[in-house]
Parts: C-alpha cells; sequence; structure tokens
C-alpha cells in the first residue's frame, strides 16, 4: 500500500505531456495562418555565471532551447509532445500577444485596437517616413552613420527627446563610430526631434508592414539565448565539427554551442597583463557599468586544413587563432594595419582579412606565418596623407588624440570592409565609404578598383558562377555583380526602408539570404526565379550581422547582436536557426 501511495504521489508531483496540437481562430471563429507561437521551457537550467555575470573560462553551461513554429492554412500547429513545463507565446500581425502553459484545443486571438497595431509595425516602417525635410543626401548620410548598431526607429528611439538631448545622442554615438558628419549634426537633431513627434502624432502615415505569408508553416526556428544585456554577439561560425562558434565583442569570449544539447562553453580572449579597455581604440564605452573588450572580438573564418578558427581582433594590430582541439588562444602580433574586421580564408589555407580604419587588406600565409599588406588606393591627397599619418595619430594616447573631422565623403575614412574569395581565387573586398570595390589577383598582387554605382557597399559573398552579391546599405538594395561582362543588376528589397547589414550565398541550392535588420526579418532570394521569401524574427528588435548557412540541410544561422542588447524584446541575445519542418 505504501509503494502504491509512493508512486502515485511522484505521478501526482512529475510534469505531465500536454495536448500537443491547437488551431488557432479570430473572434469570429475564422482560421488563423501563420500565427507564430514560440514555446520556451518554464524552469531555467542553473547556470555557473561567476564571472561578473558571465560564464567563467573553460566551464561548460546550458541554455534554453527556444522554439517556434507558425500555424498552416487551417490554423493548425503541432509541437512535439514534452513532459517538461514550458510557457507559450502567440503572435500575429494584428492580434493580441496570448500567453498560456498548455496548448489548448483551440486558441482565440483578440484583435488590437488600431493603435495598439500601428505601435507594433516593425522599425523599418516607421524609418521609412523619416523624410529629413526632403533630404535625400541627409538620409543618407544619417543611415550610414546611424543604423549600423540598433534599430532606428524602434520604441525606443522614436521616445519624446529635446534638440539638445538628441544632440548629446549623436555625440555620444561619435565616440563609438559614427562618422556623421559634425555640420549635420544640429540639422539631424532637429529634424529626429520634430518628425518622429508628427509620427507619434499621426501614425496613419505608418504604411503596414509585409505580410506574412504560407511558407512559414513549413519551417521552424530555434533559438539559444547566451550572453545577457550588456553582450554583442557580433559574428559567429558554423563549424564542421558541428559546434557554432559565437564571438561577444564586447566582453572578449568565444561560446562554443552545441545545438544538439544547448551545452555551451566560454573561451576567454587573453590579452597582456599591461593592456587597457579598448585596445589601442581606447575605452569607448565609458558610460557601461561593465566591460571586458581588450580586443575586441569581431569575425570569423576557419581553415578547411586543420579546422583551426581565425578572428580579427578589431581593438588589436593582430589576428587571432583558436585551436579547435586544444582549446588555445595564438595571438600572431602584425607589423601595421589597424582595424581588423571581416575575414575568410581560401583554398591554399592562406587567411585574408581587411584593415577598415587603415585602408588595406592583410594576408596571413600560414605556411610561413608571415603578413602581406595590401594598400589600397586613396581615392585623393588629403585621404593619402590621413592614411599614412594614422600610425602618428594611433602612438598618441587614446583620451588625447585628434580625430578627422569627417564629412559627407567620408574622406579619410574609405573602410575596406566586407571580403570573400572566388571559386577562381581571386580575393574580393567592397570599401563602405569609398562606394568602390576592390580586386587582388594573389597570384600577381594586382589590385583593380571598379565603381560601385549605389550606395554602401557593405559585406559581400561571391556564387557558385563567380558572382559577386553585395548590400546596398542606405538604397536598400540586393545587388549582383558579374565580372565577366562588368555589369551590375539590383533587386528591390522585399521590405521598406531595409538597411542590410550583410548576406551570404547559398551555393548549393542558389540562394541569397539578406540580414534584415530594421524590419526583424531574413531576406531569401532565389536567383533563378528572382523571388523572395521573407522569414520574421521570433523576438522584436532583432537586429541581425551575419549568417551562416548548413551545407547538409541548408538551415540558415544567425544571432541578434542588437546594440545595446537591453533593447531587444527579452534583453538577452540568441543564436538563431530557421530548419524546414520535419513532417
Amino acid at each position: 500500500m505504501r509503494l502504491h501511495k509512493l508512486l502515485l504521489s511522484m505521478l501526482l508531483l512529475a510534469p505531465t505531456a500536454h495536448a500537443t496540437s491547437m488551431v488557432v481562430k479570430n473572434e469570429q471563429g475564422q482560421a488563423l495562418a501563420q500565427v507564430m507561437v514560440t514555446r520556451t521551457p518554464a524552469a531555467q537550467p542553473e547556470q555557473d555565471l561567476s564571472d561578473d555575470g558571465y560564464t567563467p573560462h573553460g566551464v561548460t553551461n546550458t541554455t534554453t532551447t527556444v522554439l517556434t513554429r507558425f500555424s498552416n492554412a487551417l490554423g493548425e500547429i503541432s509541437f512535439d509532445s514534452t513532459a517538461q513545463s514550458m510557457n507559450y507565446r502567440a503572435r500575429a500581425q494584428g492580434y493580441v500577444d496570448a500567453y498560456f502553459t498548455e496548448i489548448p484545443e483551440k486558441l482565440v486571438m483578440q484583435t488590437m485596437t488600431a493603435e495598439q497595431h500601428i505601435a507594433s509595425y516593425p522599425s523599418n516602417v516607421w524609418l521609412s517616413q523619416l523624410d529629413f525635410g526632403g533630404d535625400q543626401e541627409l538620409k543618407q548620410a544619417f543611415l550610414l552613420n546611424c543604423a549600423f548598431c540598433h534599430q532606428q526607429a524602434s520604441p525606443f528611439m522614436r521616445n519624446e527627446r529635446t534638440t539638445q538631448q538628441w544632440l548629446s545622442v549623436i555625440e555620444r554615438m561619435g565616440t563609438y563610430g559614427s562618422r556623421l558628419p559634425e555640420d549635420d549634426h544640429l540639422a539631424v537633431a532637429e529634424l529626429l526631434q520634430k518628425e518622429y513627434r508628427e509620427l507619434r502624432e499621426n501614425p496613419e502615415r505608418i504604411p503596414e508592414p509585409r505580410q506574412w505569408e504560407d511558407h512559414l508553416s513549413a519551417i521552424e526556428m530555434t533559438e539559444w539565448p547566451i550572453g545577457d544585456g550588456f553582450s554583442q554577439m557580433h559574428d559567429f561560425l558554423l563549424h564542421p565539427n558541428g559546434f557554432v562558434y559565437v564571438g561577444d565583442n564586447l566582453f572578449d569570449r568565444i561560446y562554443e554551442l552545441d545545438t544538439e544539447t544547448g551545452e555551451y562553453t566560454v573561451y576567454k580572449v587573453p590579452h597582456e597583463e599591461d593592456a587597457r579597455l579598448g585596445g589601442i581604440m581606447g575605452n569607448r564605452f565609458k558610460v557601461f557599468p561593465k566591460m571586458y573588450n581588450y580586443q575586441g572580438v569581431h569575425s570569423f573564418a576557419y581553415s578547411s586544413k586543420d579546422g583551426n578558427i581565425f578572428i580579427t581582433p578589431s581593438m588589436q594590430q593582430a589576428l587571432l587563432e583558436f585551436d579547435v582541439t586544444s582549446k588555445e588562444f595564438i595571438i600572431h602580433k602584425m607589423p601595421e594595419g589597424f582595424y581588423p574586421h571581416t575575414i575568410r580564408t581560401d583554398d591554399q589555407d592562406r587567411v585574408w582579412f581587411t584593415m577598415a580604419l587603415s585602408s588595406q587588406v592583410a594576408m596571413f600565409d600560414r605556411s610561413t606565418k608571415t603578413f602581406k599588406m595590401y594598400d589600397l588606393p586613396a581615392r585623393g591627397f588629403m585621404e593619402w596623407l590621413t592614411i599614412k599619418s594614422l600610425p602618428l595619430i594611433f602612438s598618441i594616447d587614446p583620451e588625447n588624440r585628434p580625430l578627422p573631422s569627417p564629412d559627407r565623403e567620408s574622406t579619410g575614412l574609405p573602410m575596406p570592409y566586407g571580403i570573400d574569395v572566388a571559386p577562381d581565387g581571386m580575393v574580393w573586398v567592397a570599401r563602405l565609404y569609398a562606394n568602390d570595390l576592390a580586386r587582388i589577383d594573389p597570384e600577381t598582387d594586382k589590385i583593380t578598383m571598379i565603381d560601385f554605382p549605389y550606395n554602401g557597399p557593405r559585406r559581400l559573398r561571391i556564387d557558385a558562377d563567380g558572382n559577386l552579391w553585395i548590400v546596398a546599405f542606405q538604397d536598400s538594395l540586393l545587388v549582383k555583380y558579374a565580372p565577366d561582362t562588368g555589369k551590375f543588376t539590383h533587386y528591390e528589397l522585399p521590405v521598406v526602408n531595409e538597411v542590410p547589414y550583410a548576406l551570404n550565398v547559398d551555393r548549393e541550392r542558389g540562394k541569397v539570404w539578406v540580414n534584415g535588420n530594421q524590419s526583424d526579418t531574413i531576406l531569401g532570394f532565389d536567383i533563378a526565379s528572382e523571388n523572395w521569401e521573407v522569414y520574421p524574427m521570433p523576438r522584436q528588435r532583432f537586429f541581425t550581422r551575419d549568417i551562416e548557412i548548413s551545407e547538409g540541410d541548408g538551415a540558415i544561422y544567425t544571432t541578434n547582436s542588437h546594440f545595446p542588447t537591453w533593447q531587444s524584446e527579452g534583453g538577452v541575445p540568441t543564436l538563431l536557426r530557421i530548419t524546414p519542418l520535419q513532417q
């Protein structure tokens, strides 16, 4: 009898598997398709966060696995059965979010008021209605310099501020890396104050965002939260060893994540004992209560020879190597150049990366452990003089270092940014502020410059046929360049006023994937049909900077890298994966 009572008690206390399928309807009883339902474990795993709120070096923790699916045309949605207690959130365009802990047979969504609906729109549609008094060039300058870290027209950004408060924000952003021309500061501050107020008072001007579409019911999204509200999960790498490596740019940490289990191990990038916060750039984030960026972990690439990972530390004159077997870091100090940025490797096991401030491309030859620097041409004498003066400028203490006054042409800062290696071995580079491309022939060291007829070529990738795919940042365009013919072709993005940060090309499947950082989306472009598919992110204010593609199943990976992270829904960065739903 006692055993029977004990077993009964255990059954009553144990979590039970609940219903796993439901139908979603509106108040009129009609089925609702494309309802986003996100499932989050109710209990969070215990984690060792004893290093100032972060996982200590070499320690393995487990994060939660958050799953999102979409209802089909009949309003049906299902999840795999689980005995774990879960929390659910249902979200649909024009409907109030619904929260529940058990899946009901039927869920009725409540219609938003007009005010609620407009307030729920993503940042890009609000941003589309800022016209800067009709000055398109001023808006272009604003987008180029003020939309590469966070969403511009989010609820936080469109709050009421005085002109002086906007000026303070603009000046502080200048210390973070924005180069909005000083002559534009007052005009931008006044226009933001005026036009955001007008939009809040006349929200009917805001266009509706693109509607979610049928293809969503065939995919699922998985998220793994890592870091905290001060982290910035900038770039990451999908490695052949099965792990995903994510870099926290502001805390010099590498997260090695196993997506099968949710386990992750953190490795802190070492620095010299006398190193200063911010490295050679100086501490630009003095207002933050905690910071640990001596190196500035930026971009990732791996060697196809031994799997070792190469990382650009943007705050140092160095290249980092991470041995994936021993878990040790190797620091390769560089003789020159400033701000190591985007990185790739080639078939000869050479490492190529852009030097954003010194307008160079660096190549690290692993066989000889030597660097070769390629100087990209200056656009004029003053720019040449500024670039040549950088060693002198950087020899001055960051607290007293003079900085060139920025102008609309970004004189002195052409900023080589994106880089990729073509199937034929040619190395291609996009210079963000110069609006041009560079082709480097590694066999002859010849550099060829090509004008880019659009604005803001940021990151680029190359498809299986050798065509370049480039995002035009301020122009809200996807651009193809065919080296064989010298022809540029542009494609309008399927969402308004997007400011695309990067892209990647699925060479096997012929698709281009674009980061929709202002619209809370990932944008998929089929090269053959020239058709778009839009994938809404499961969290609002989801700012993405990079995309990785799984060779096996074509799964898409990205990270929420909104800066500051605490402005994002949930307040924590996540690694996200989009995969076909298993039938």
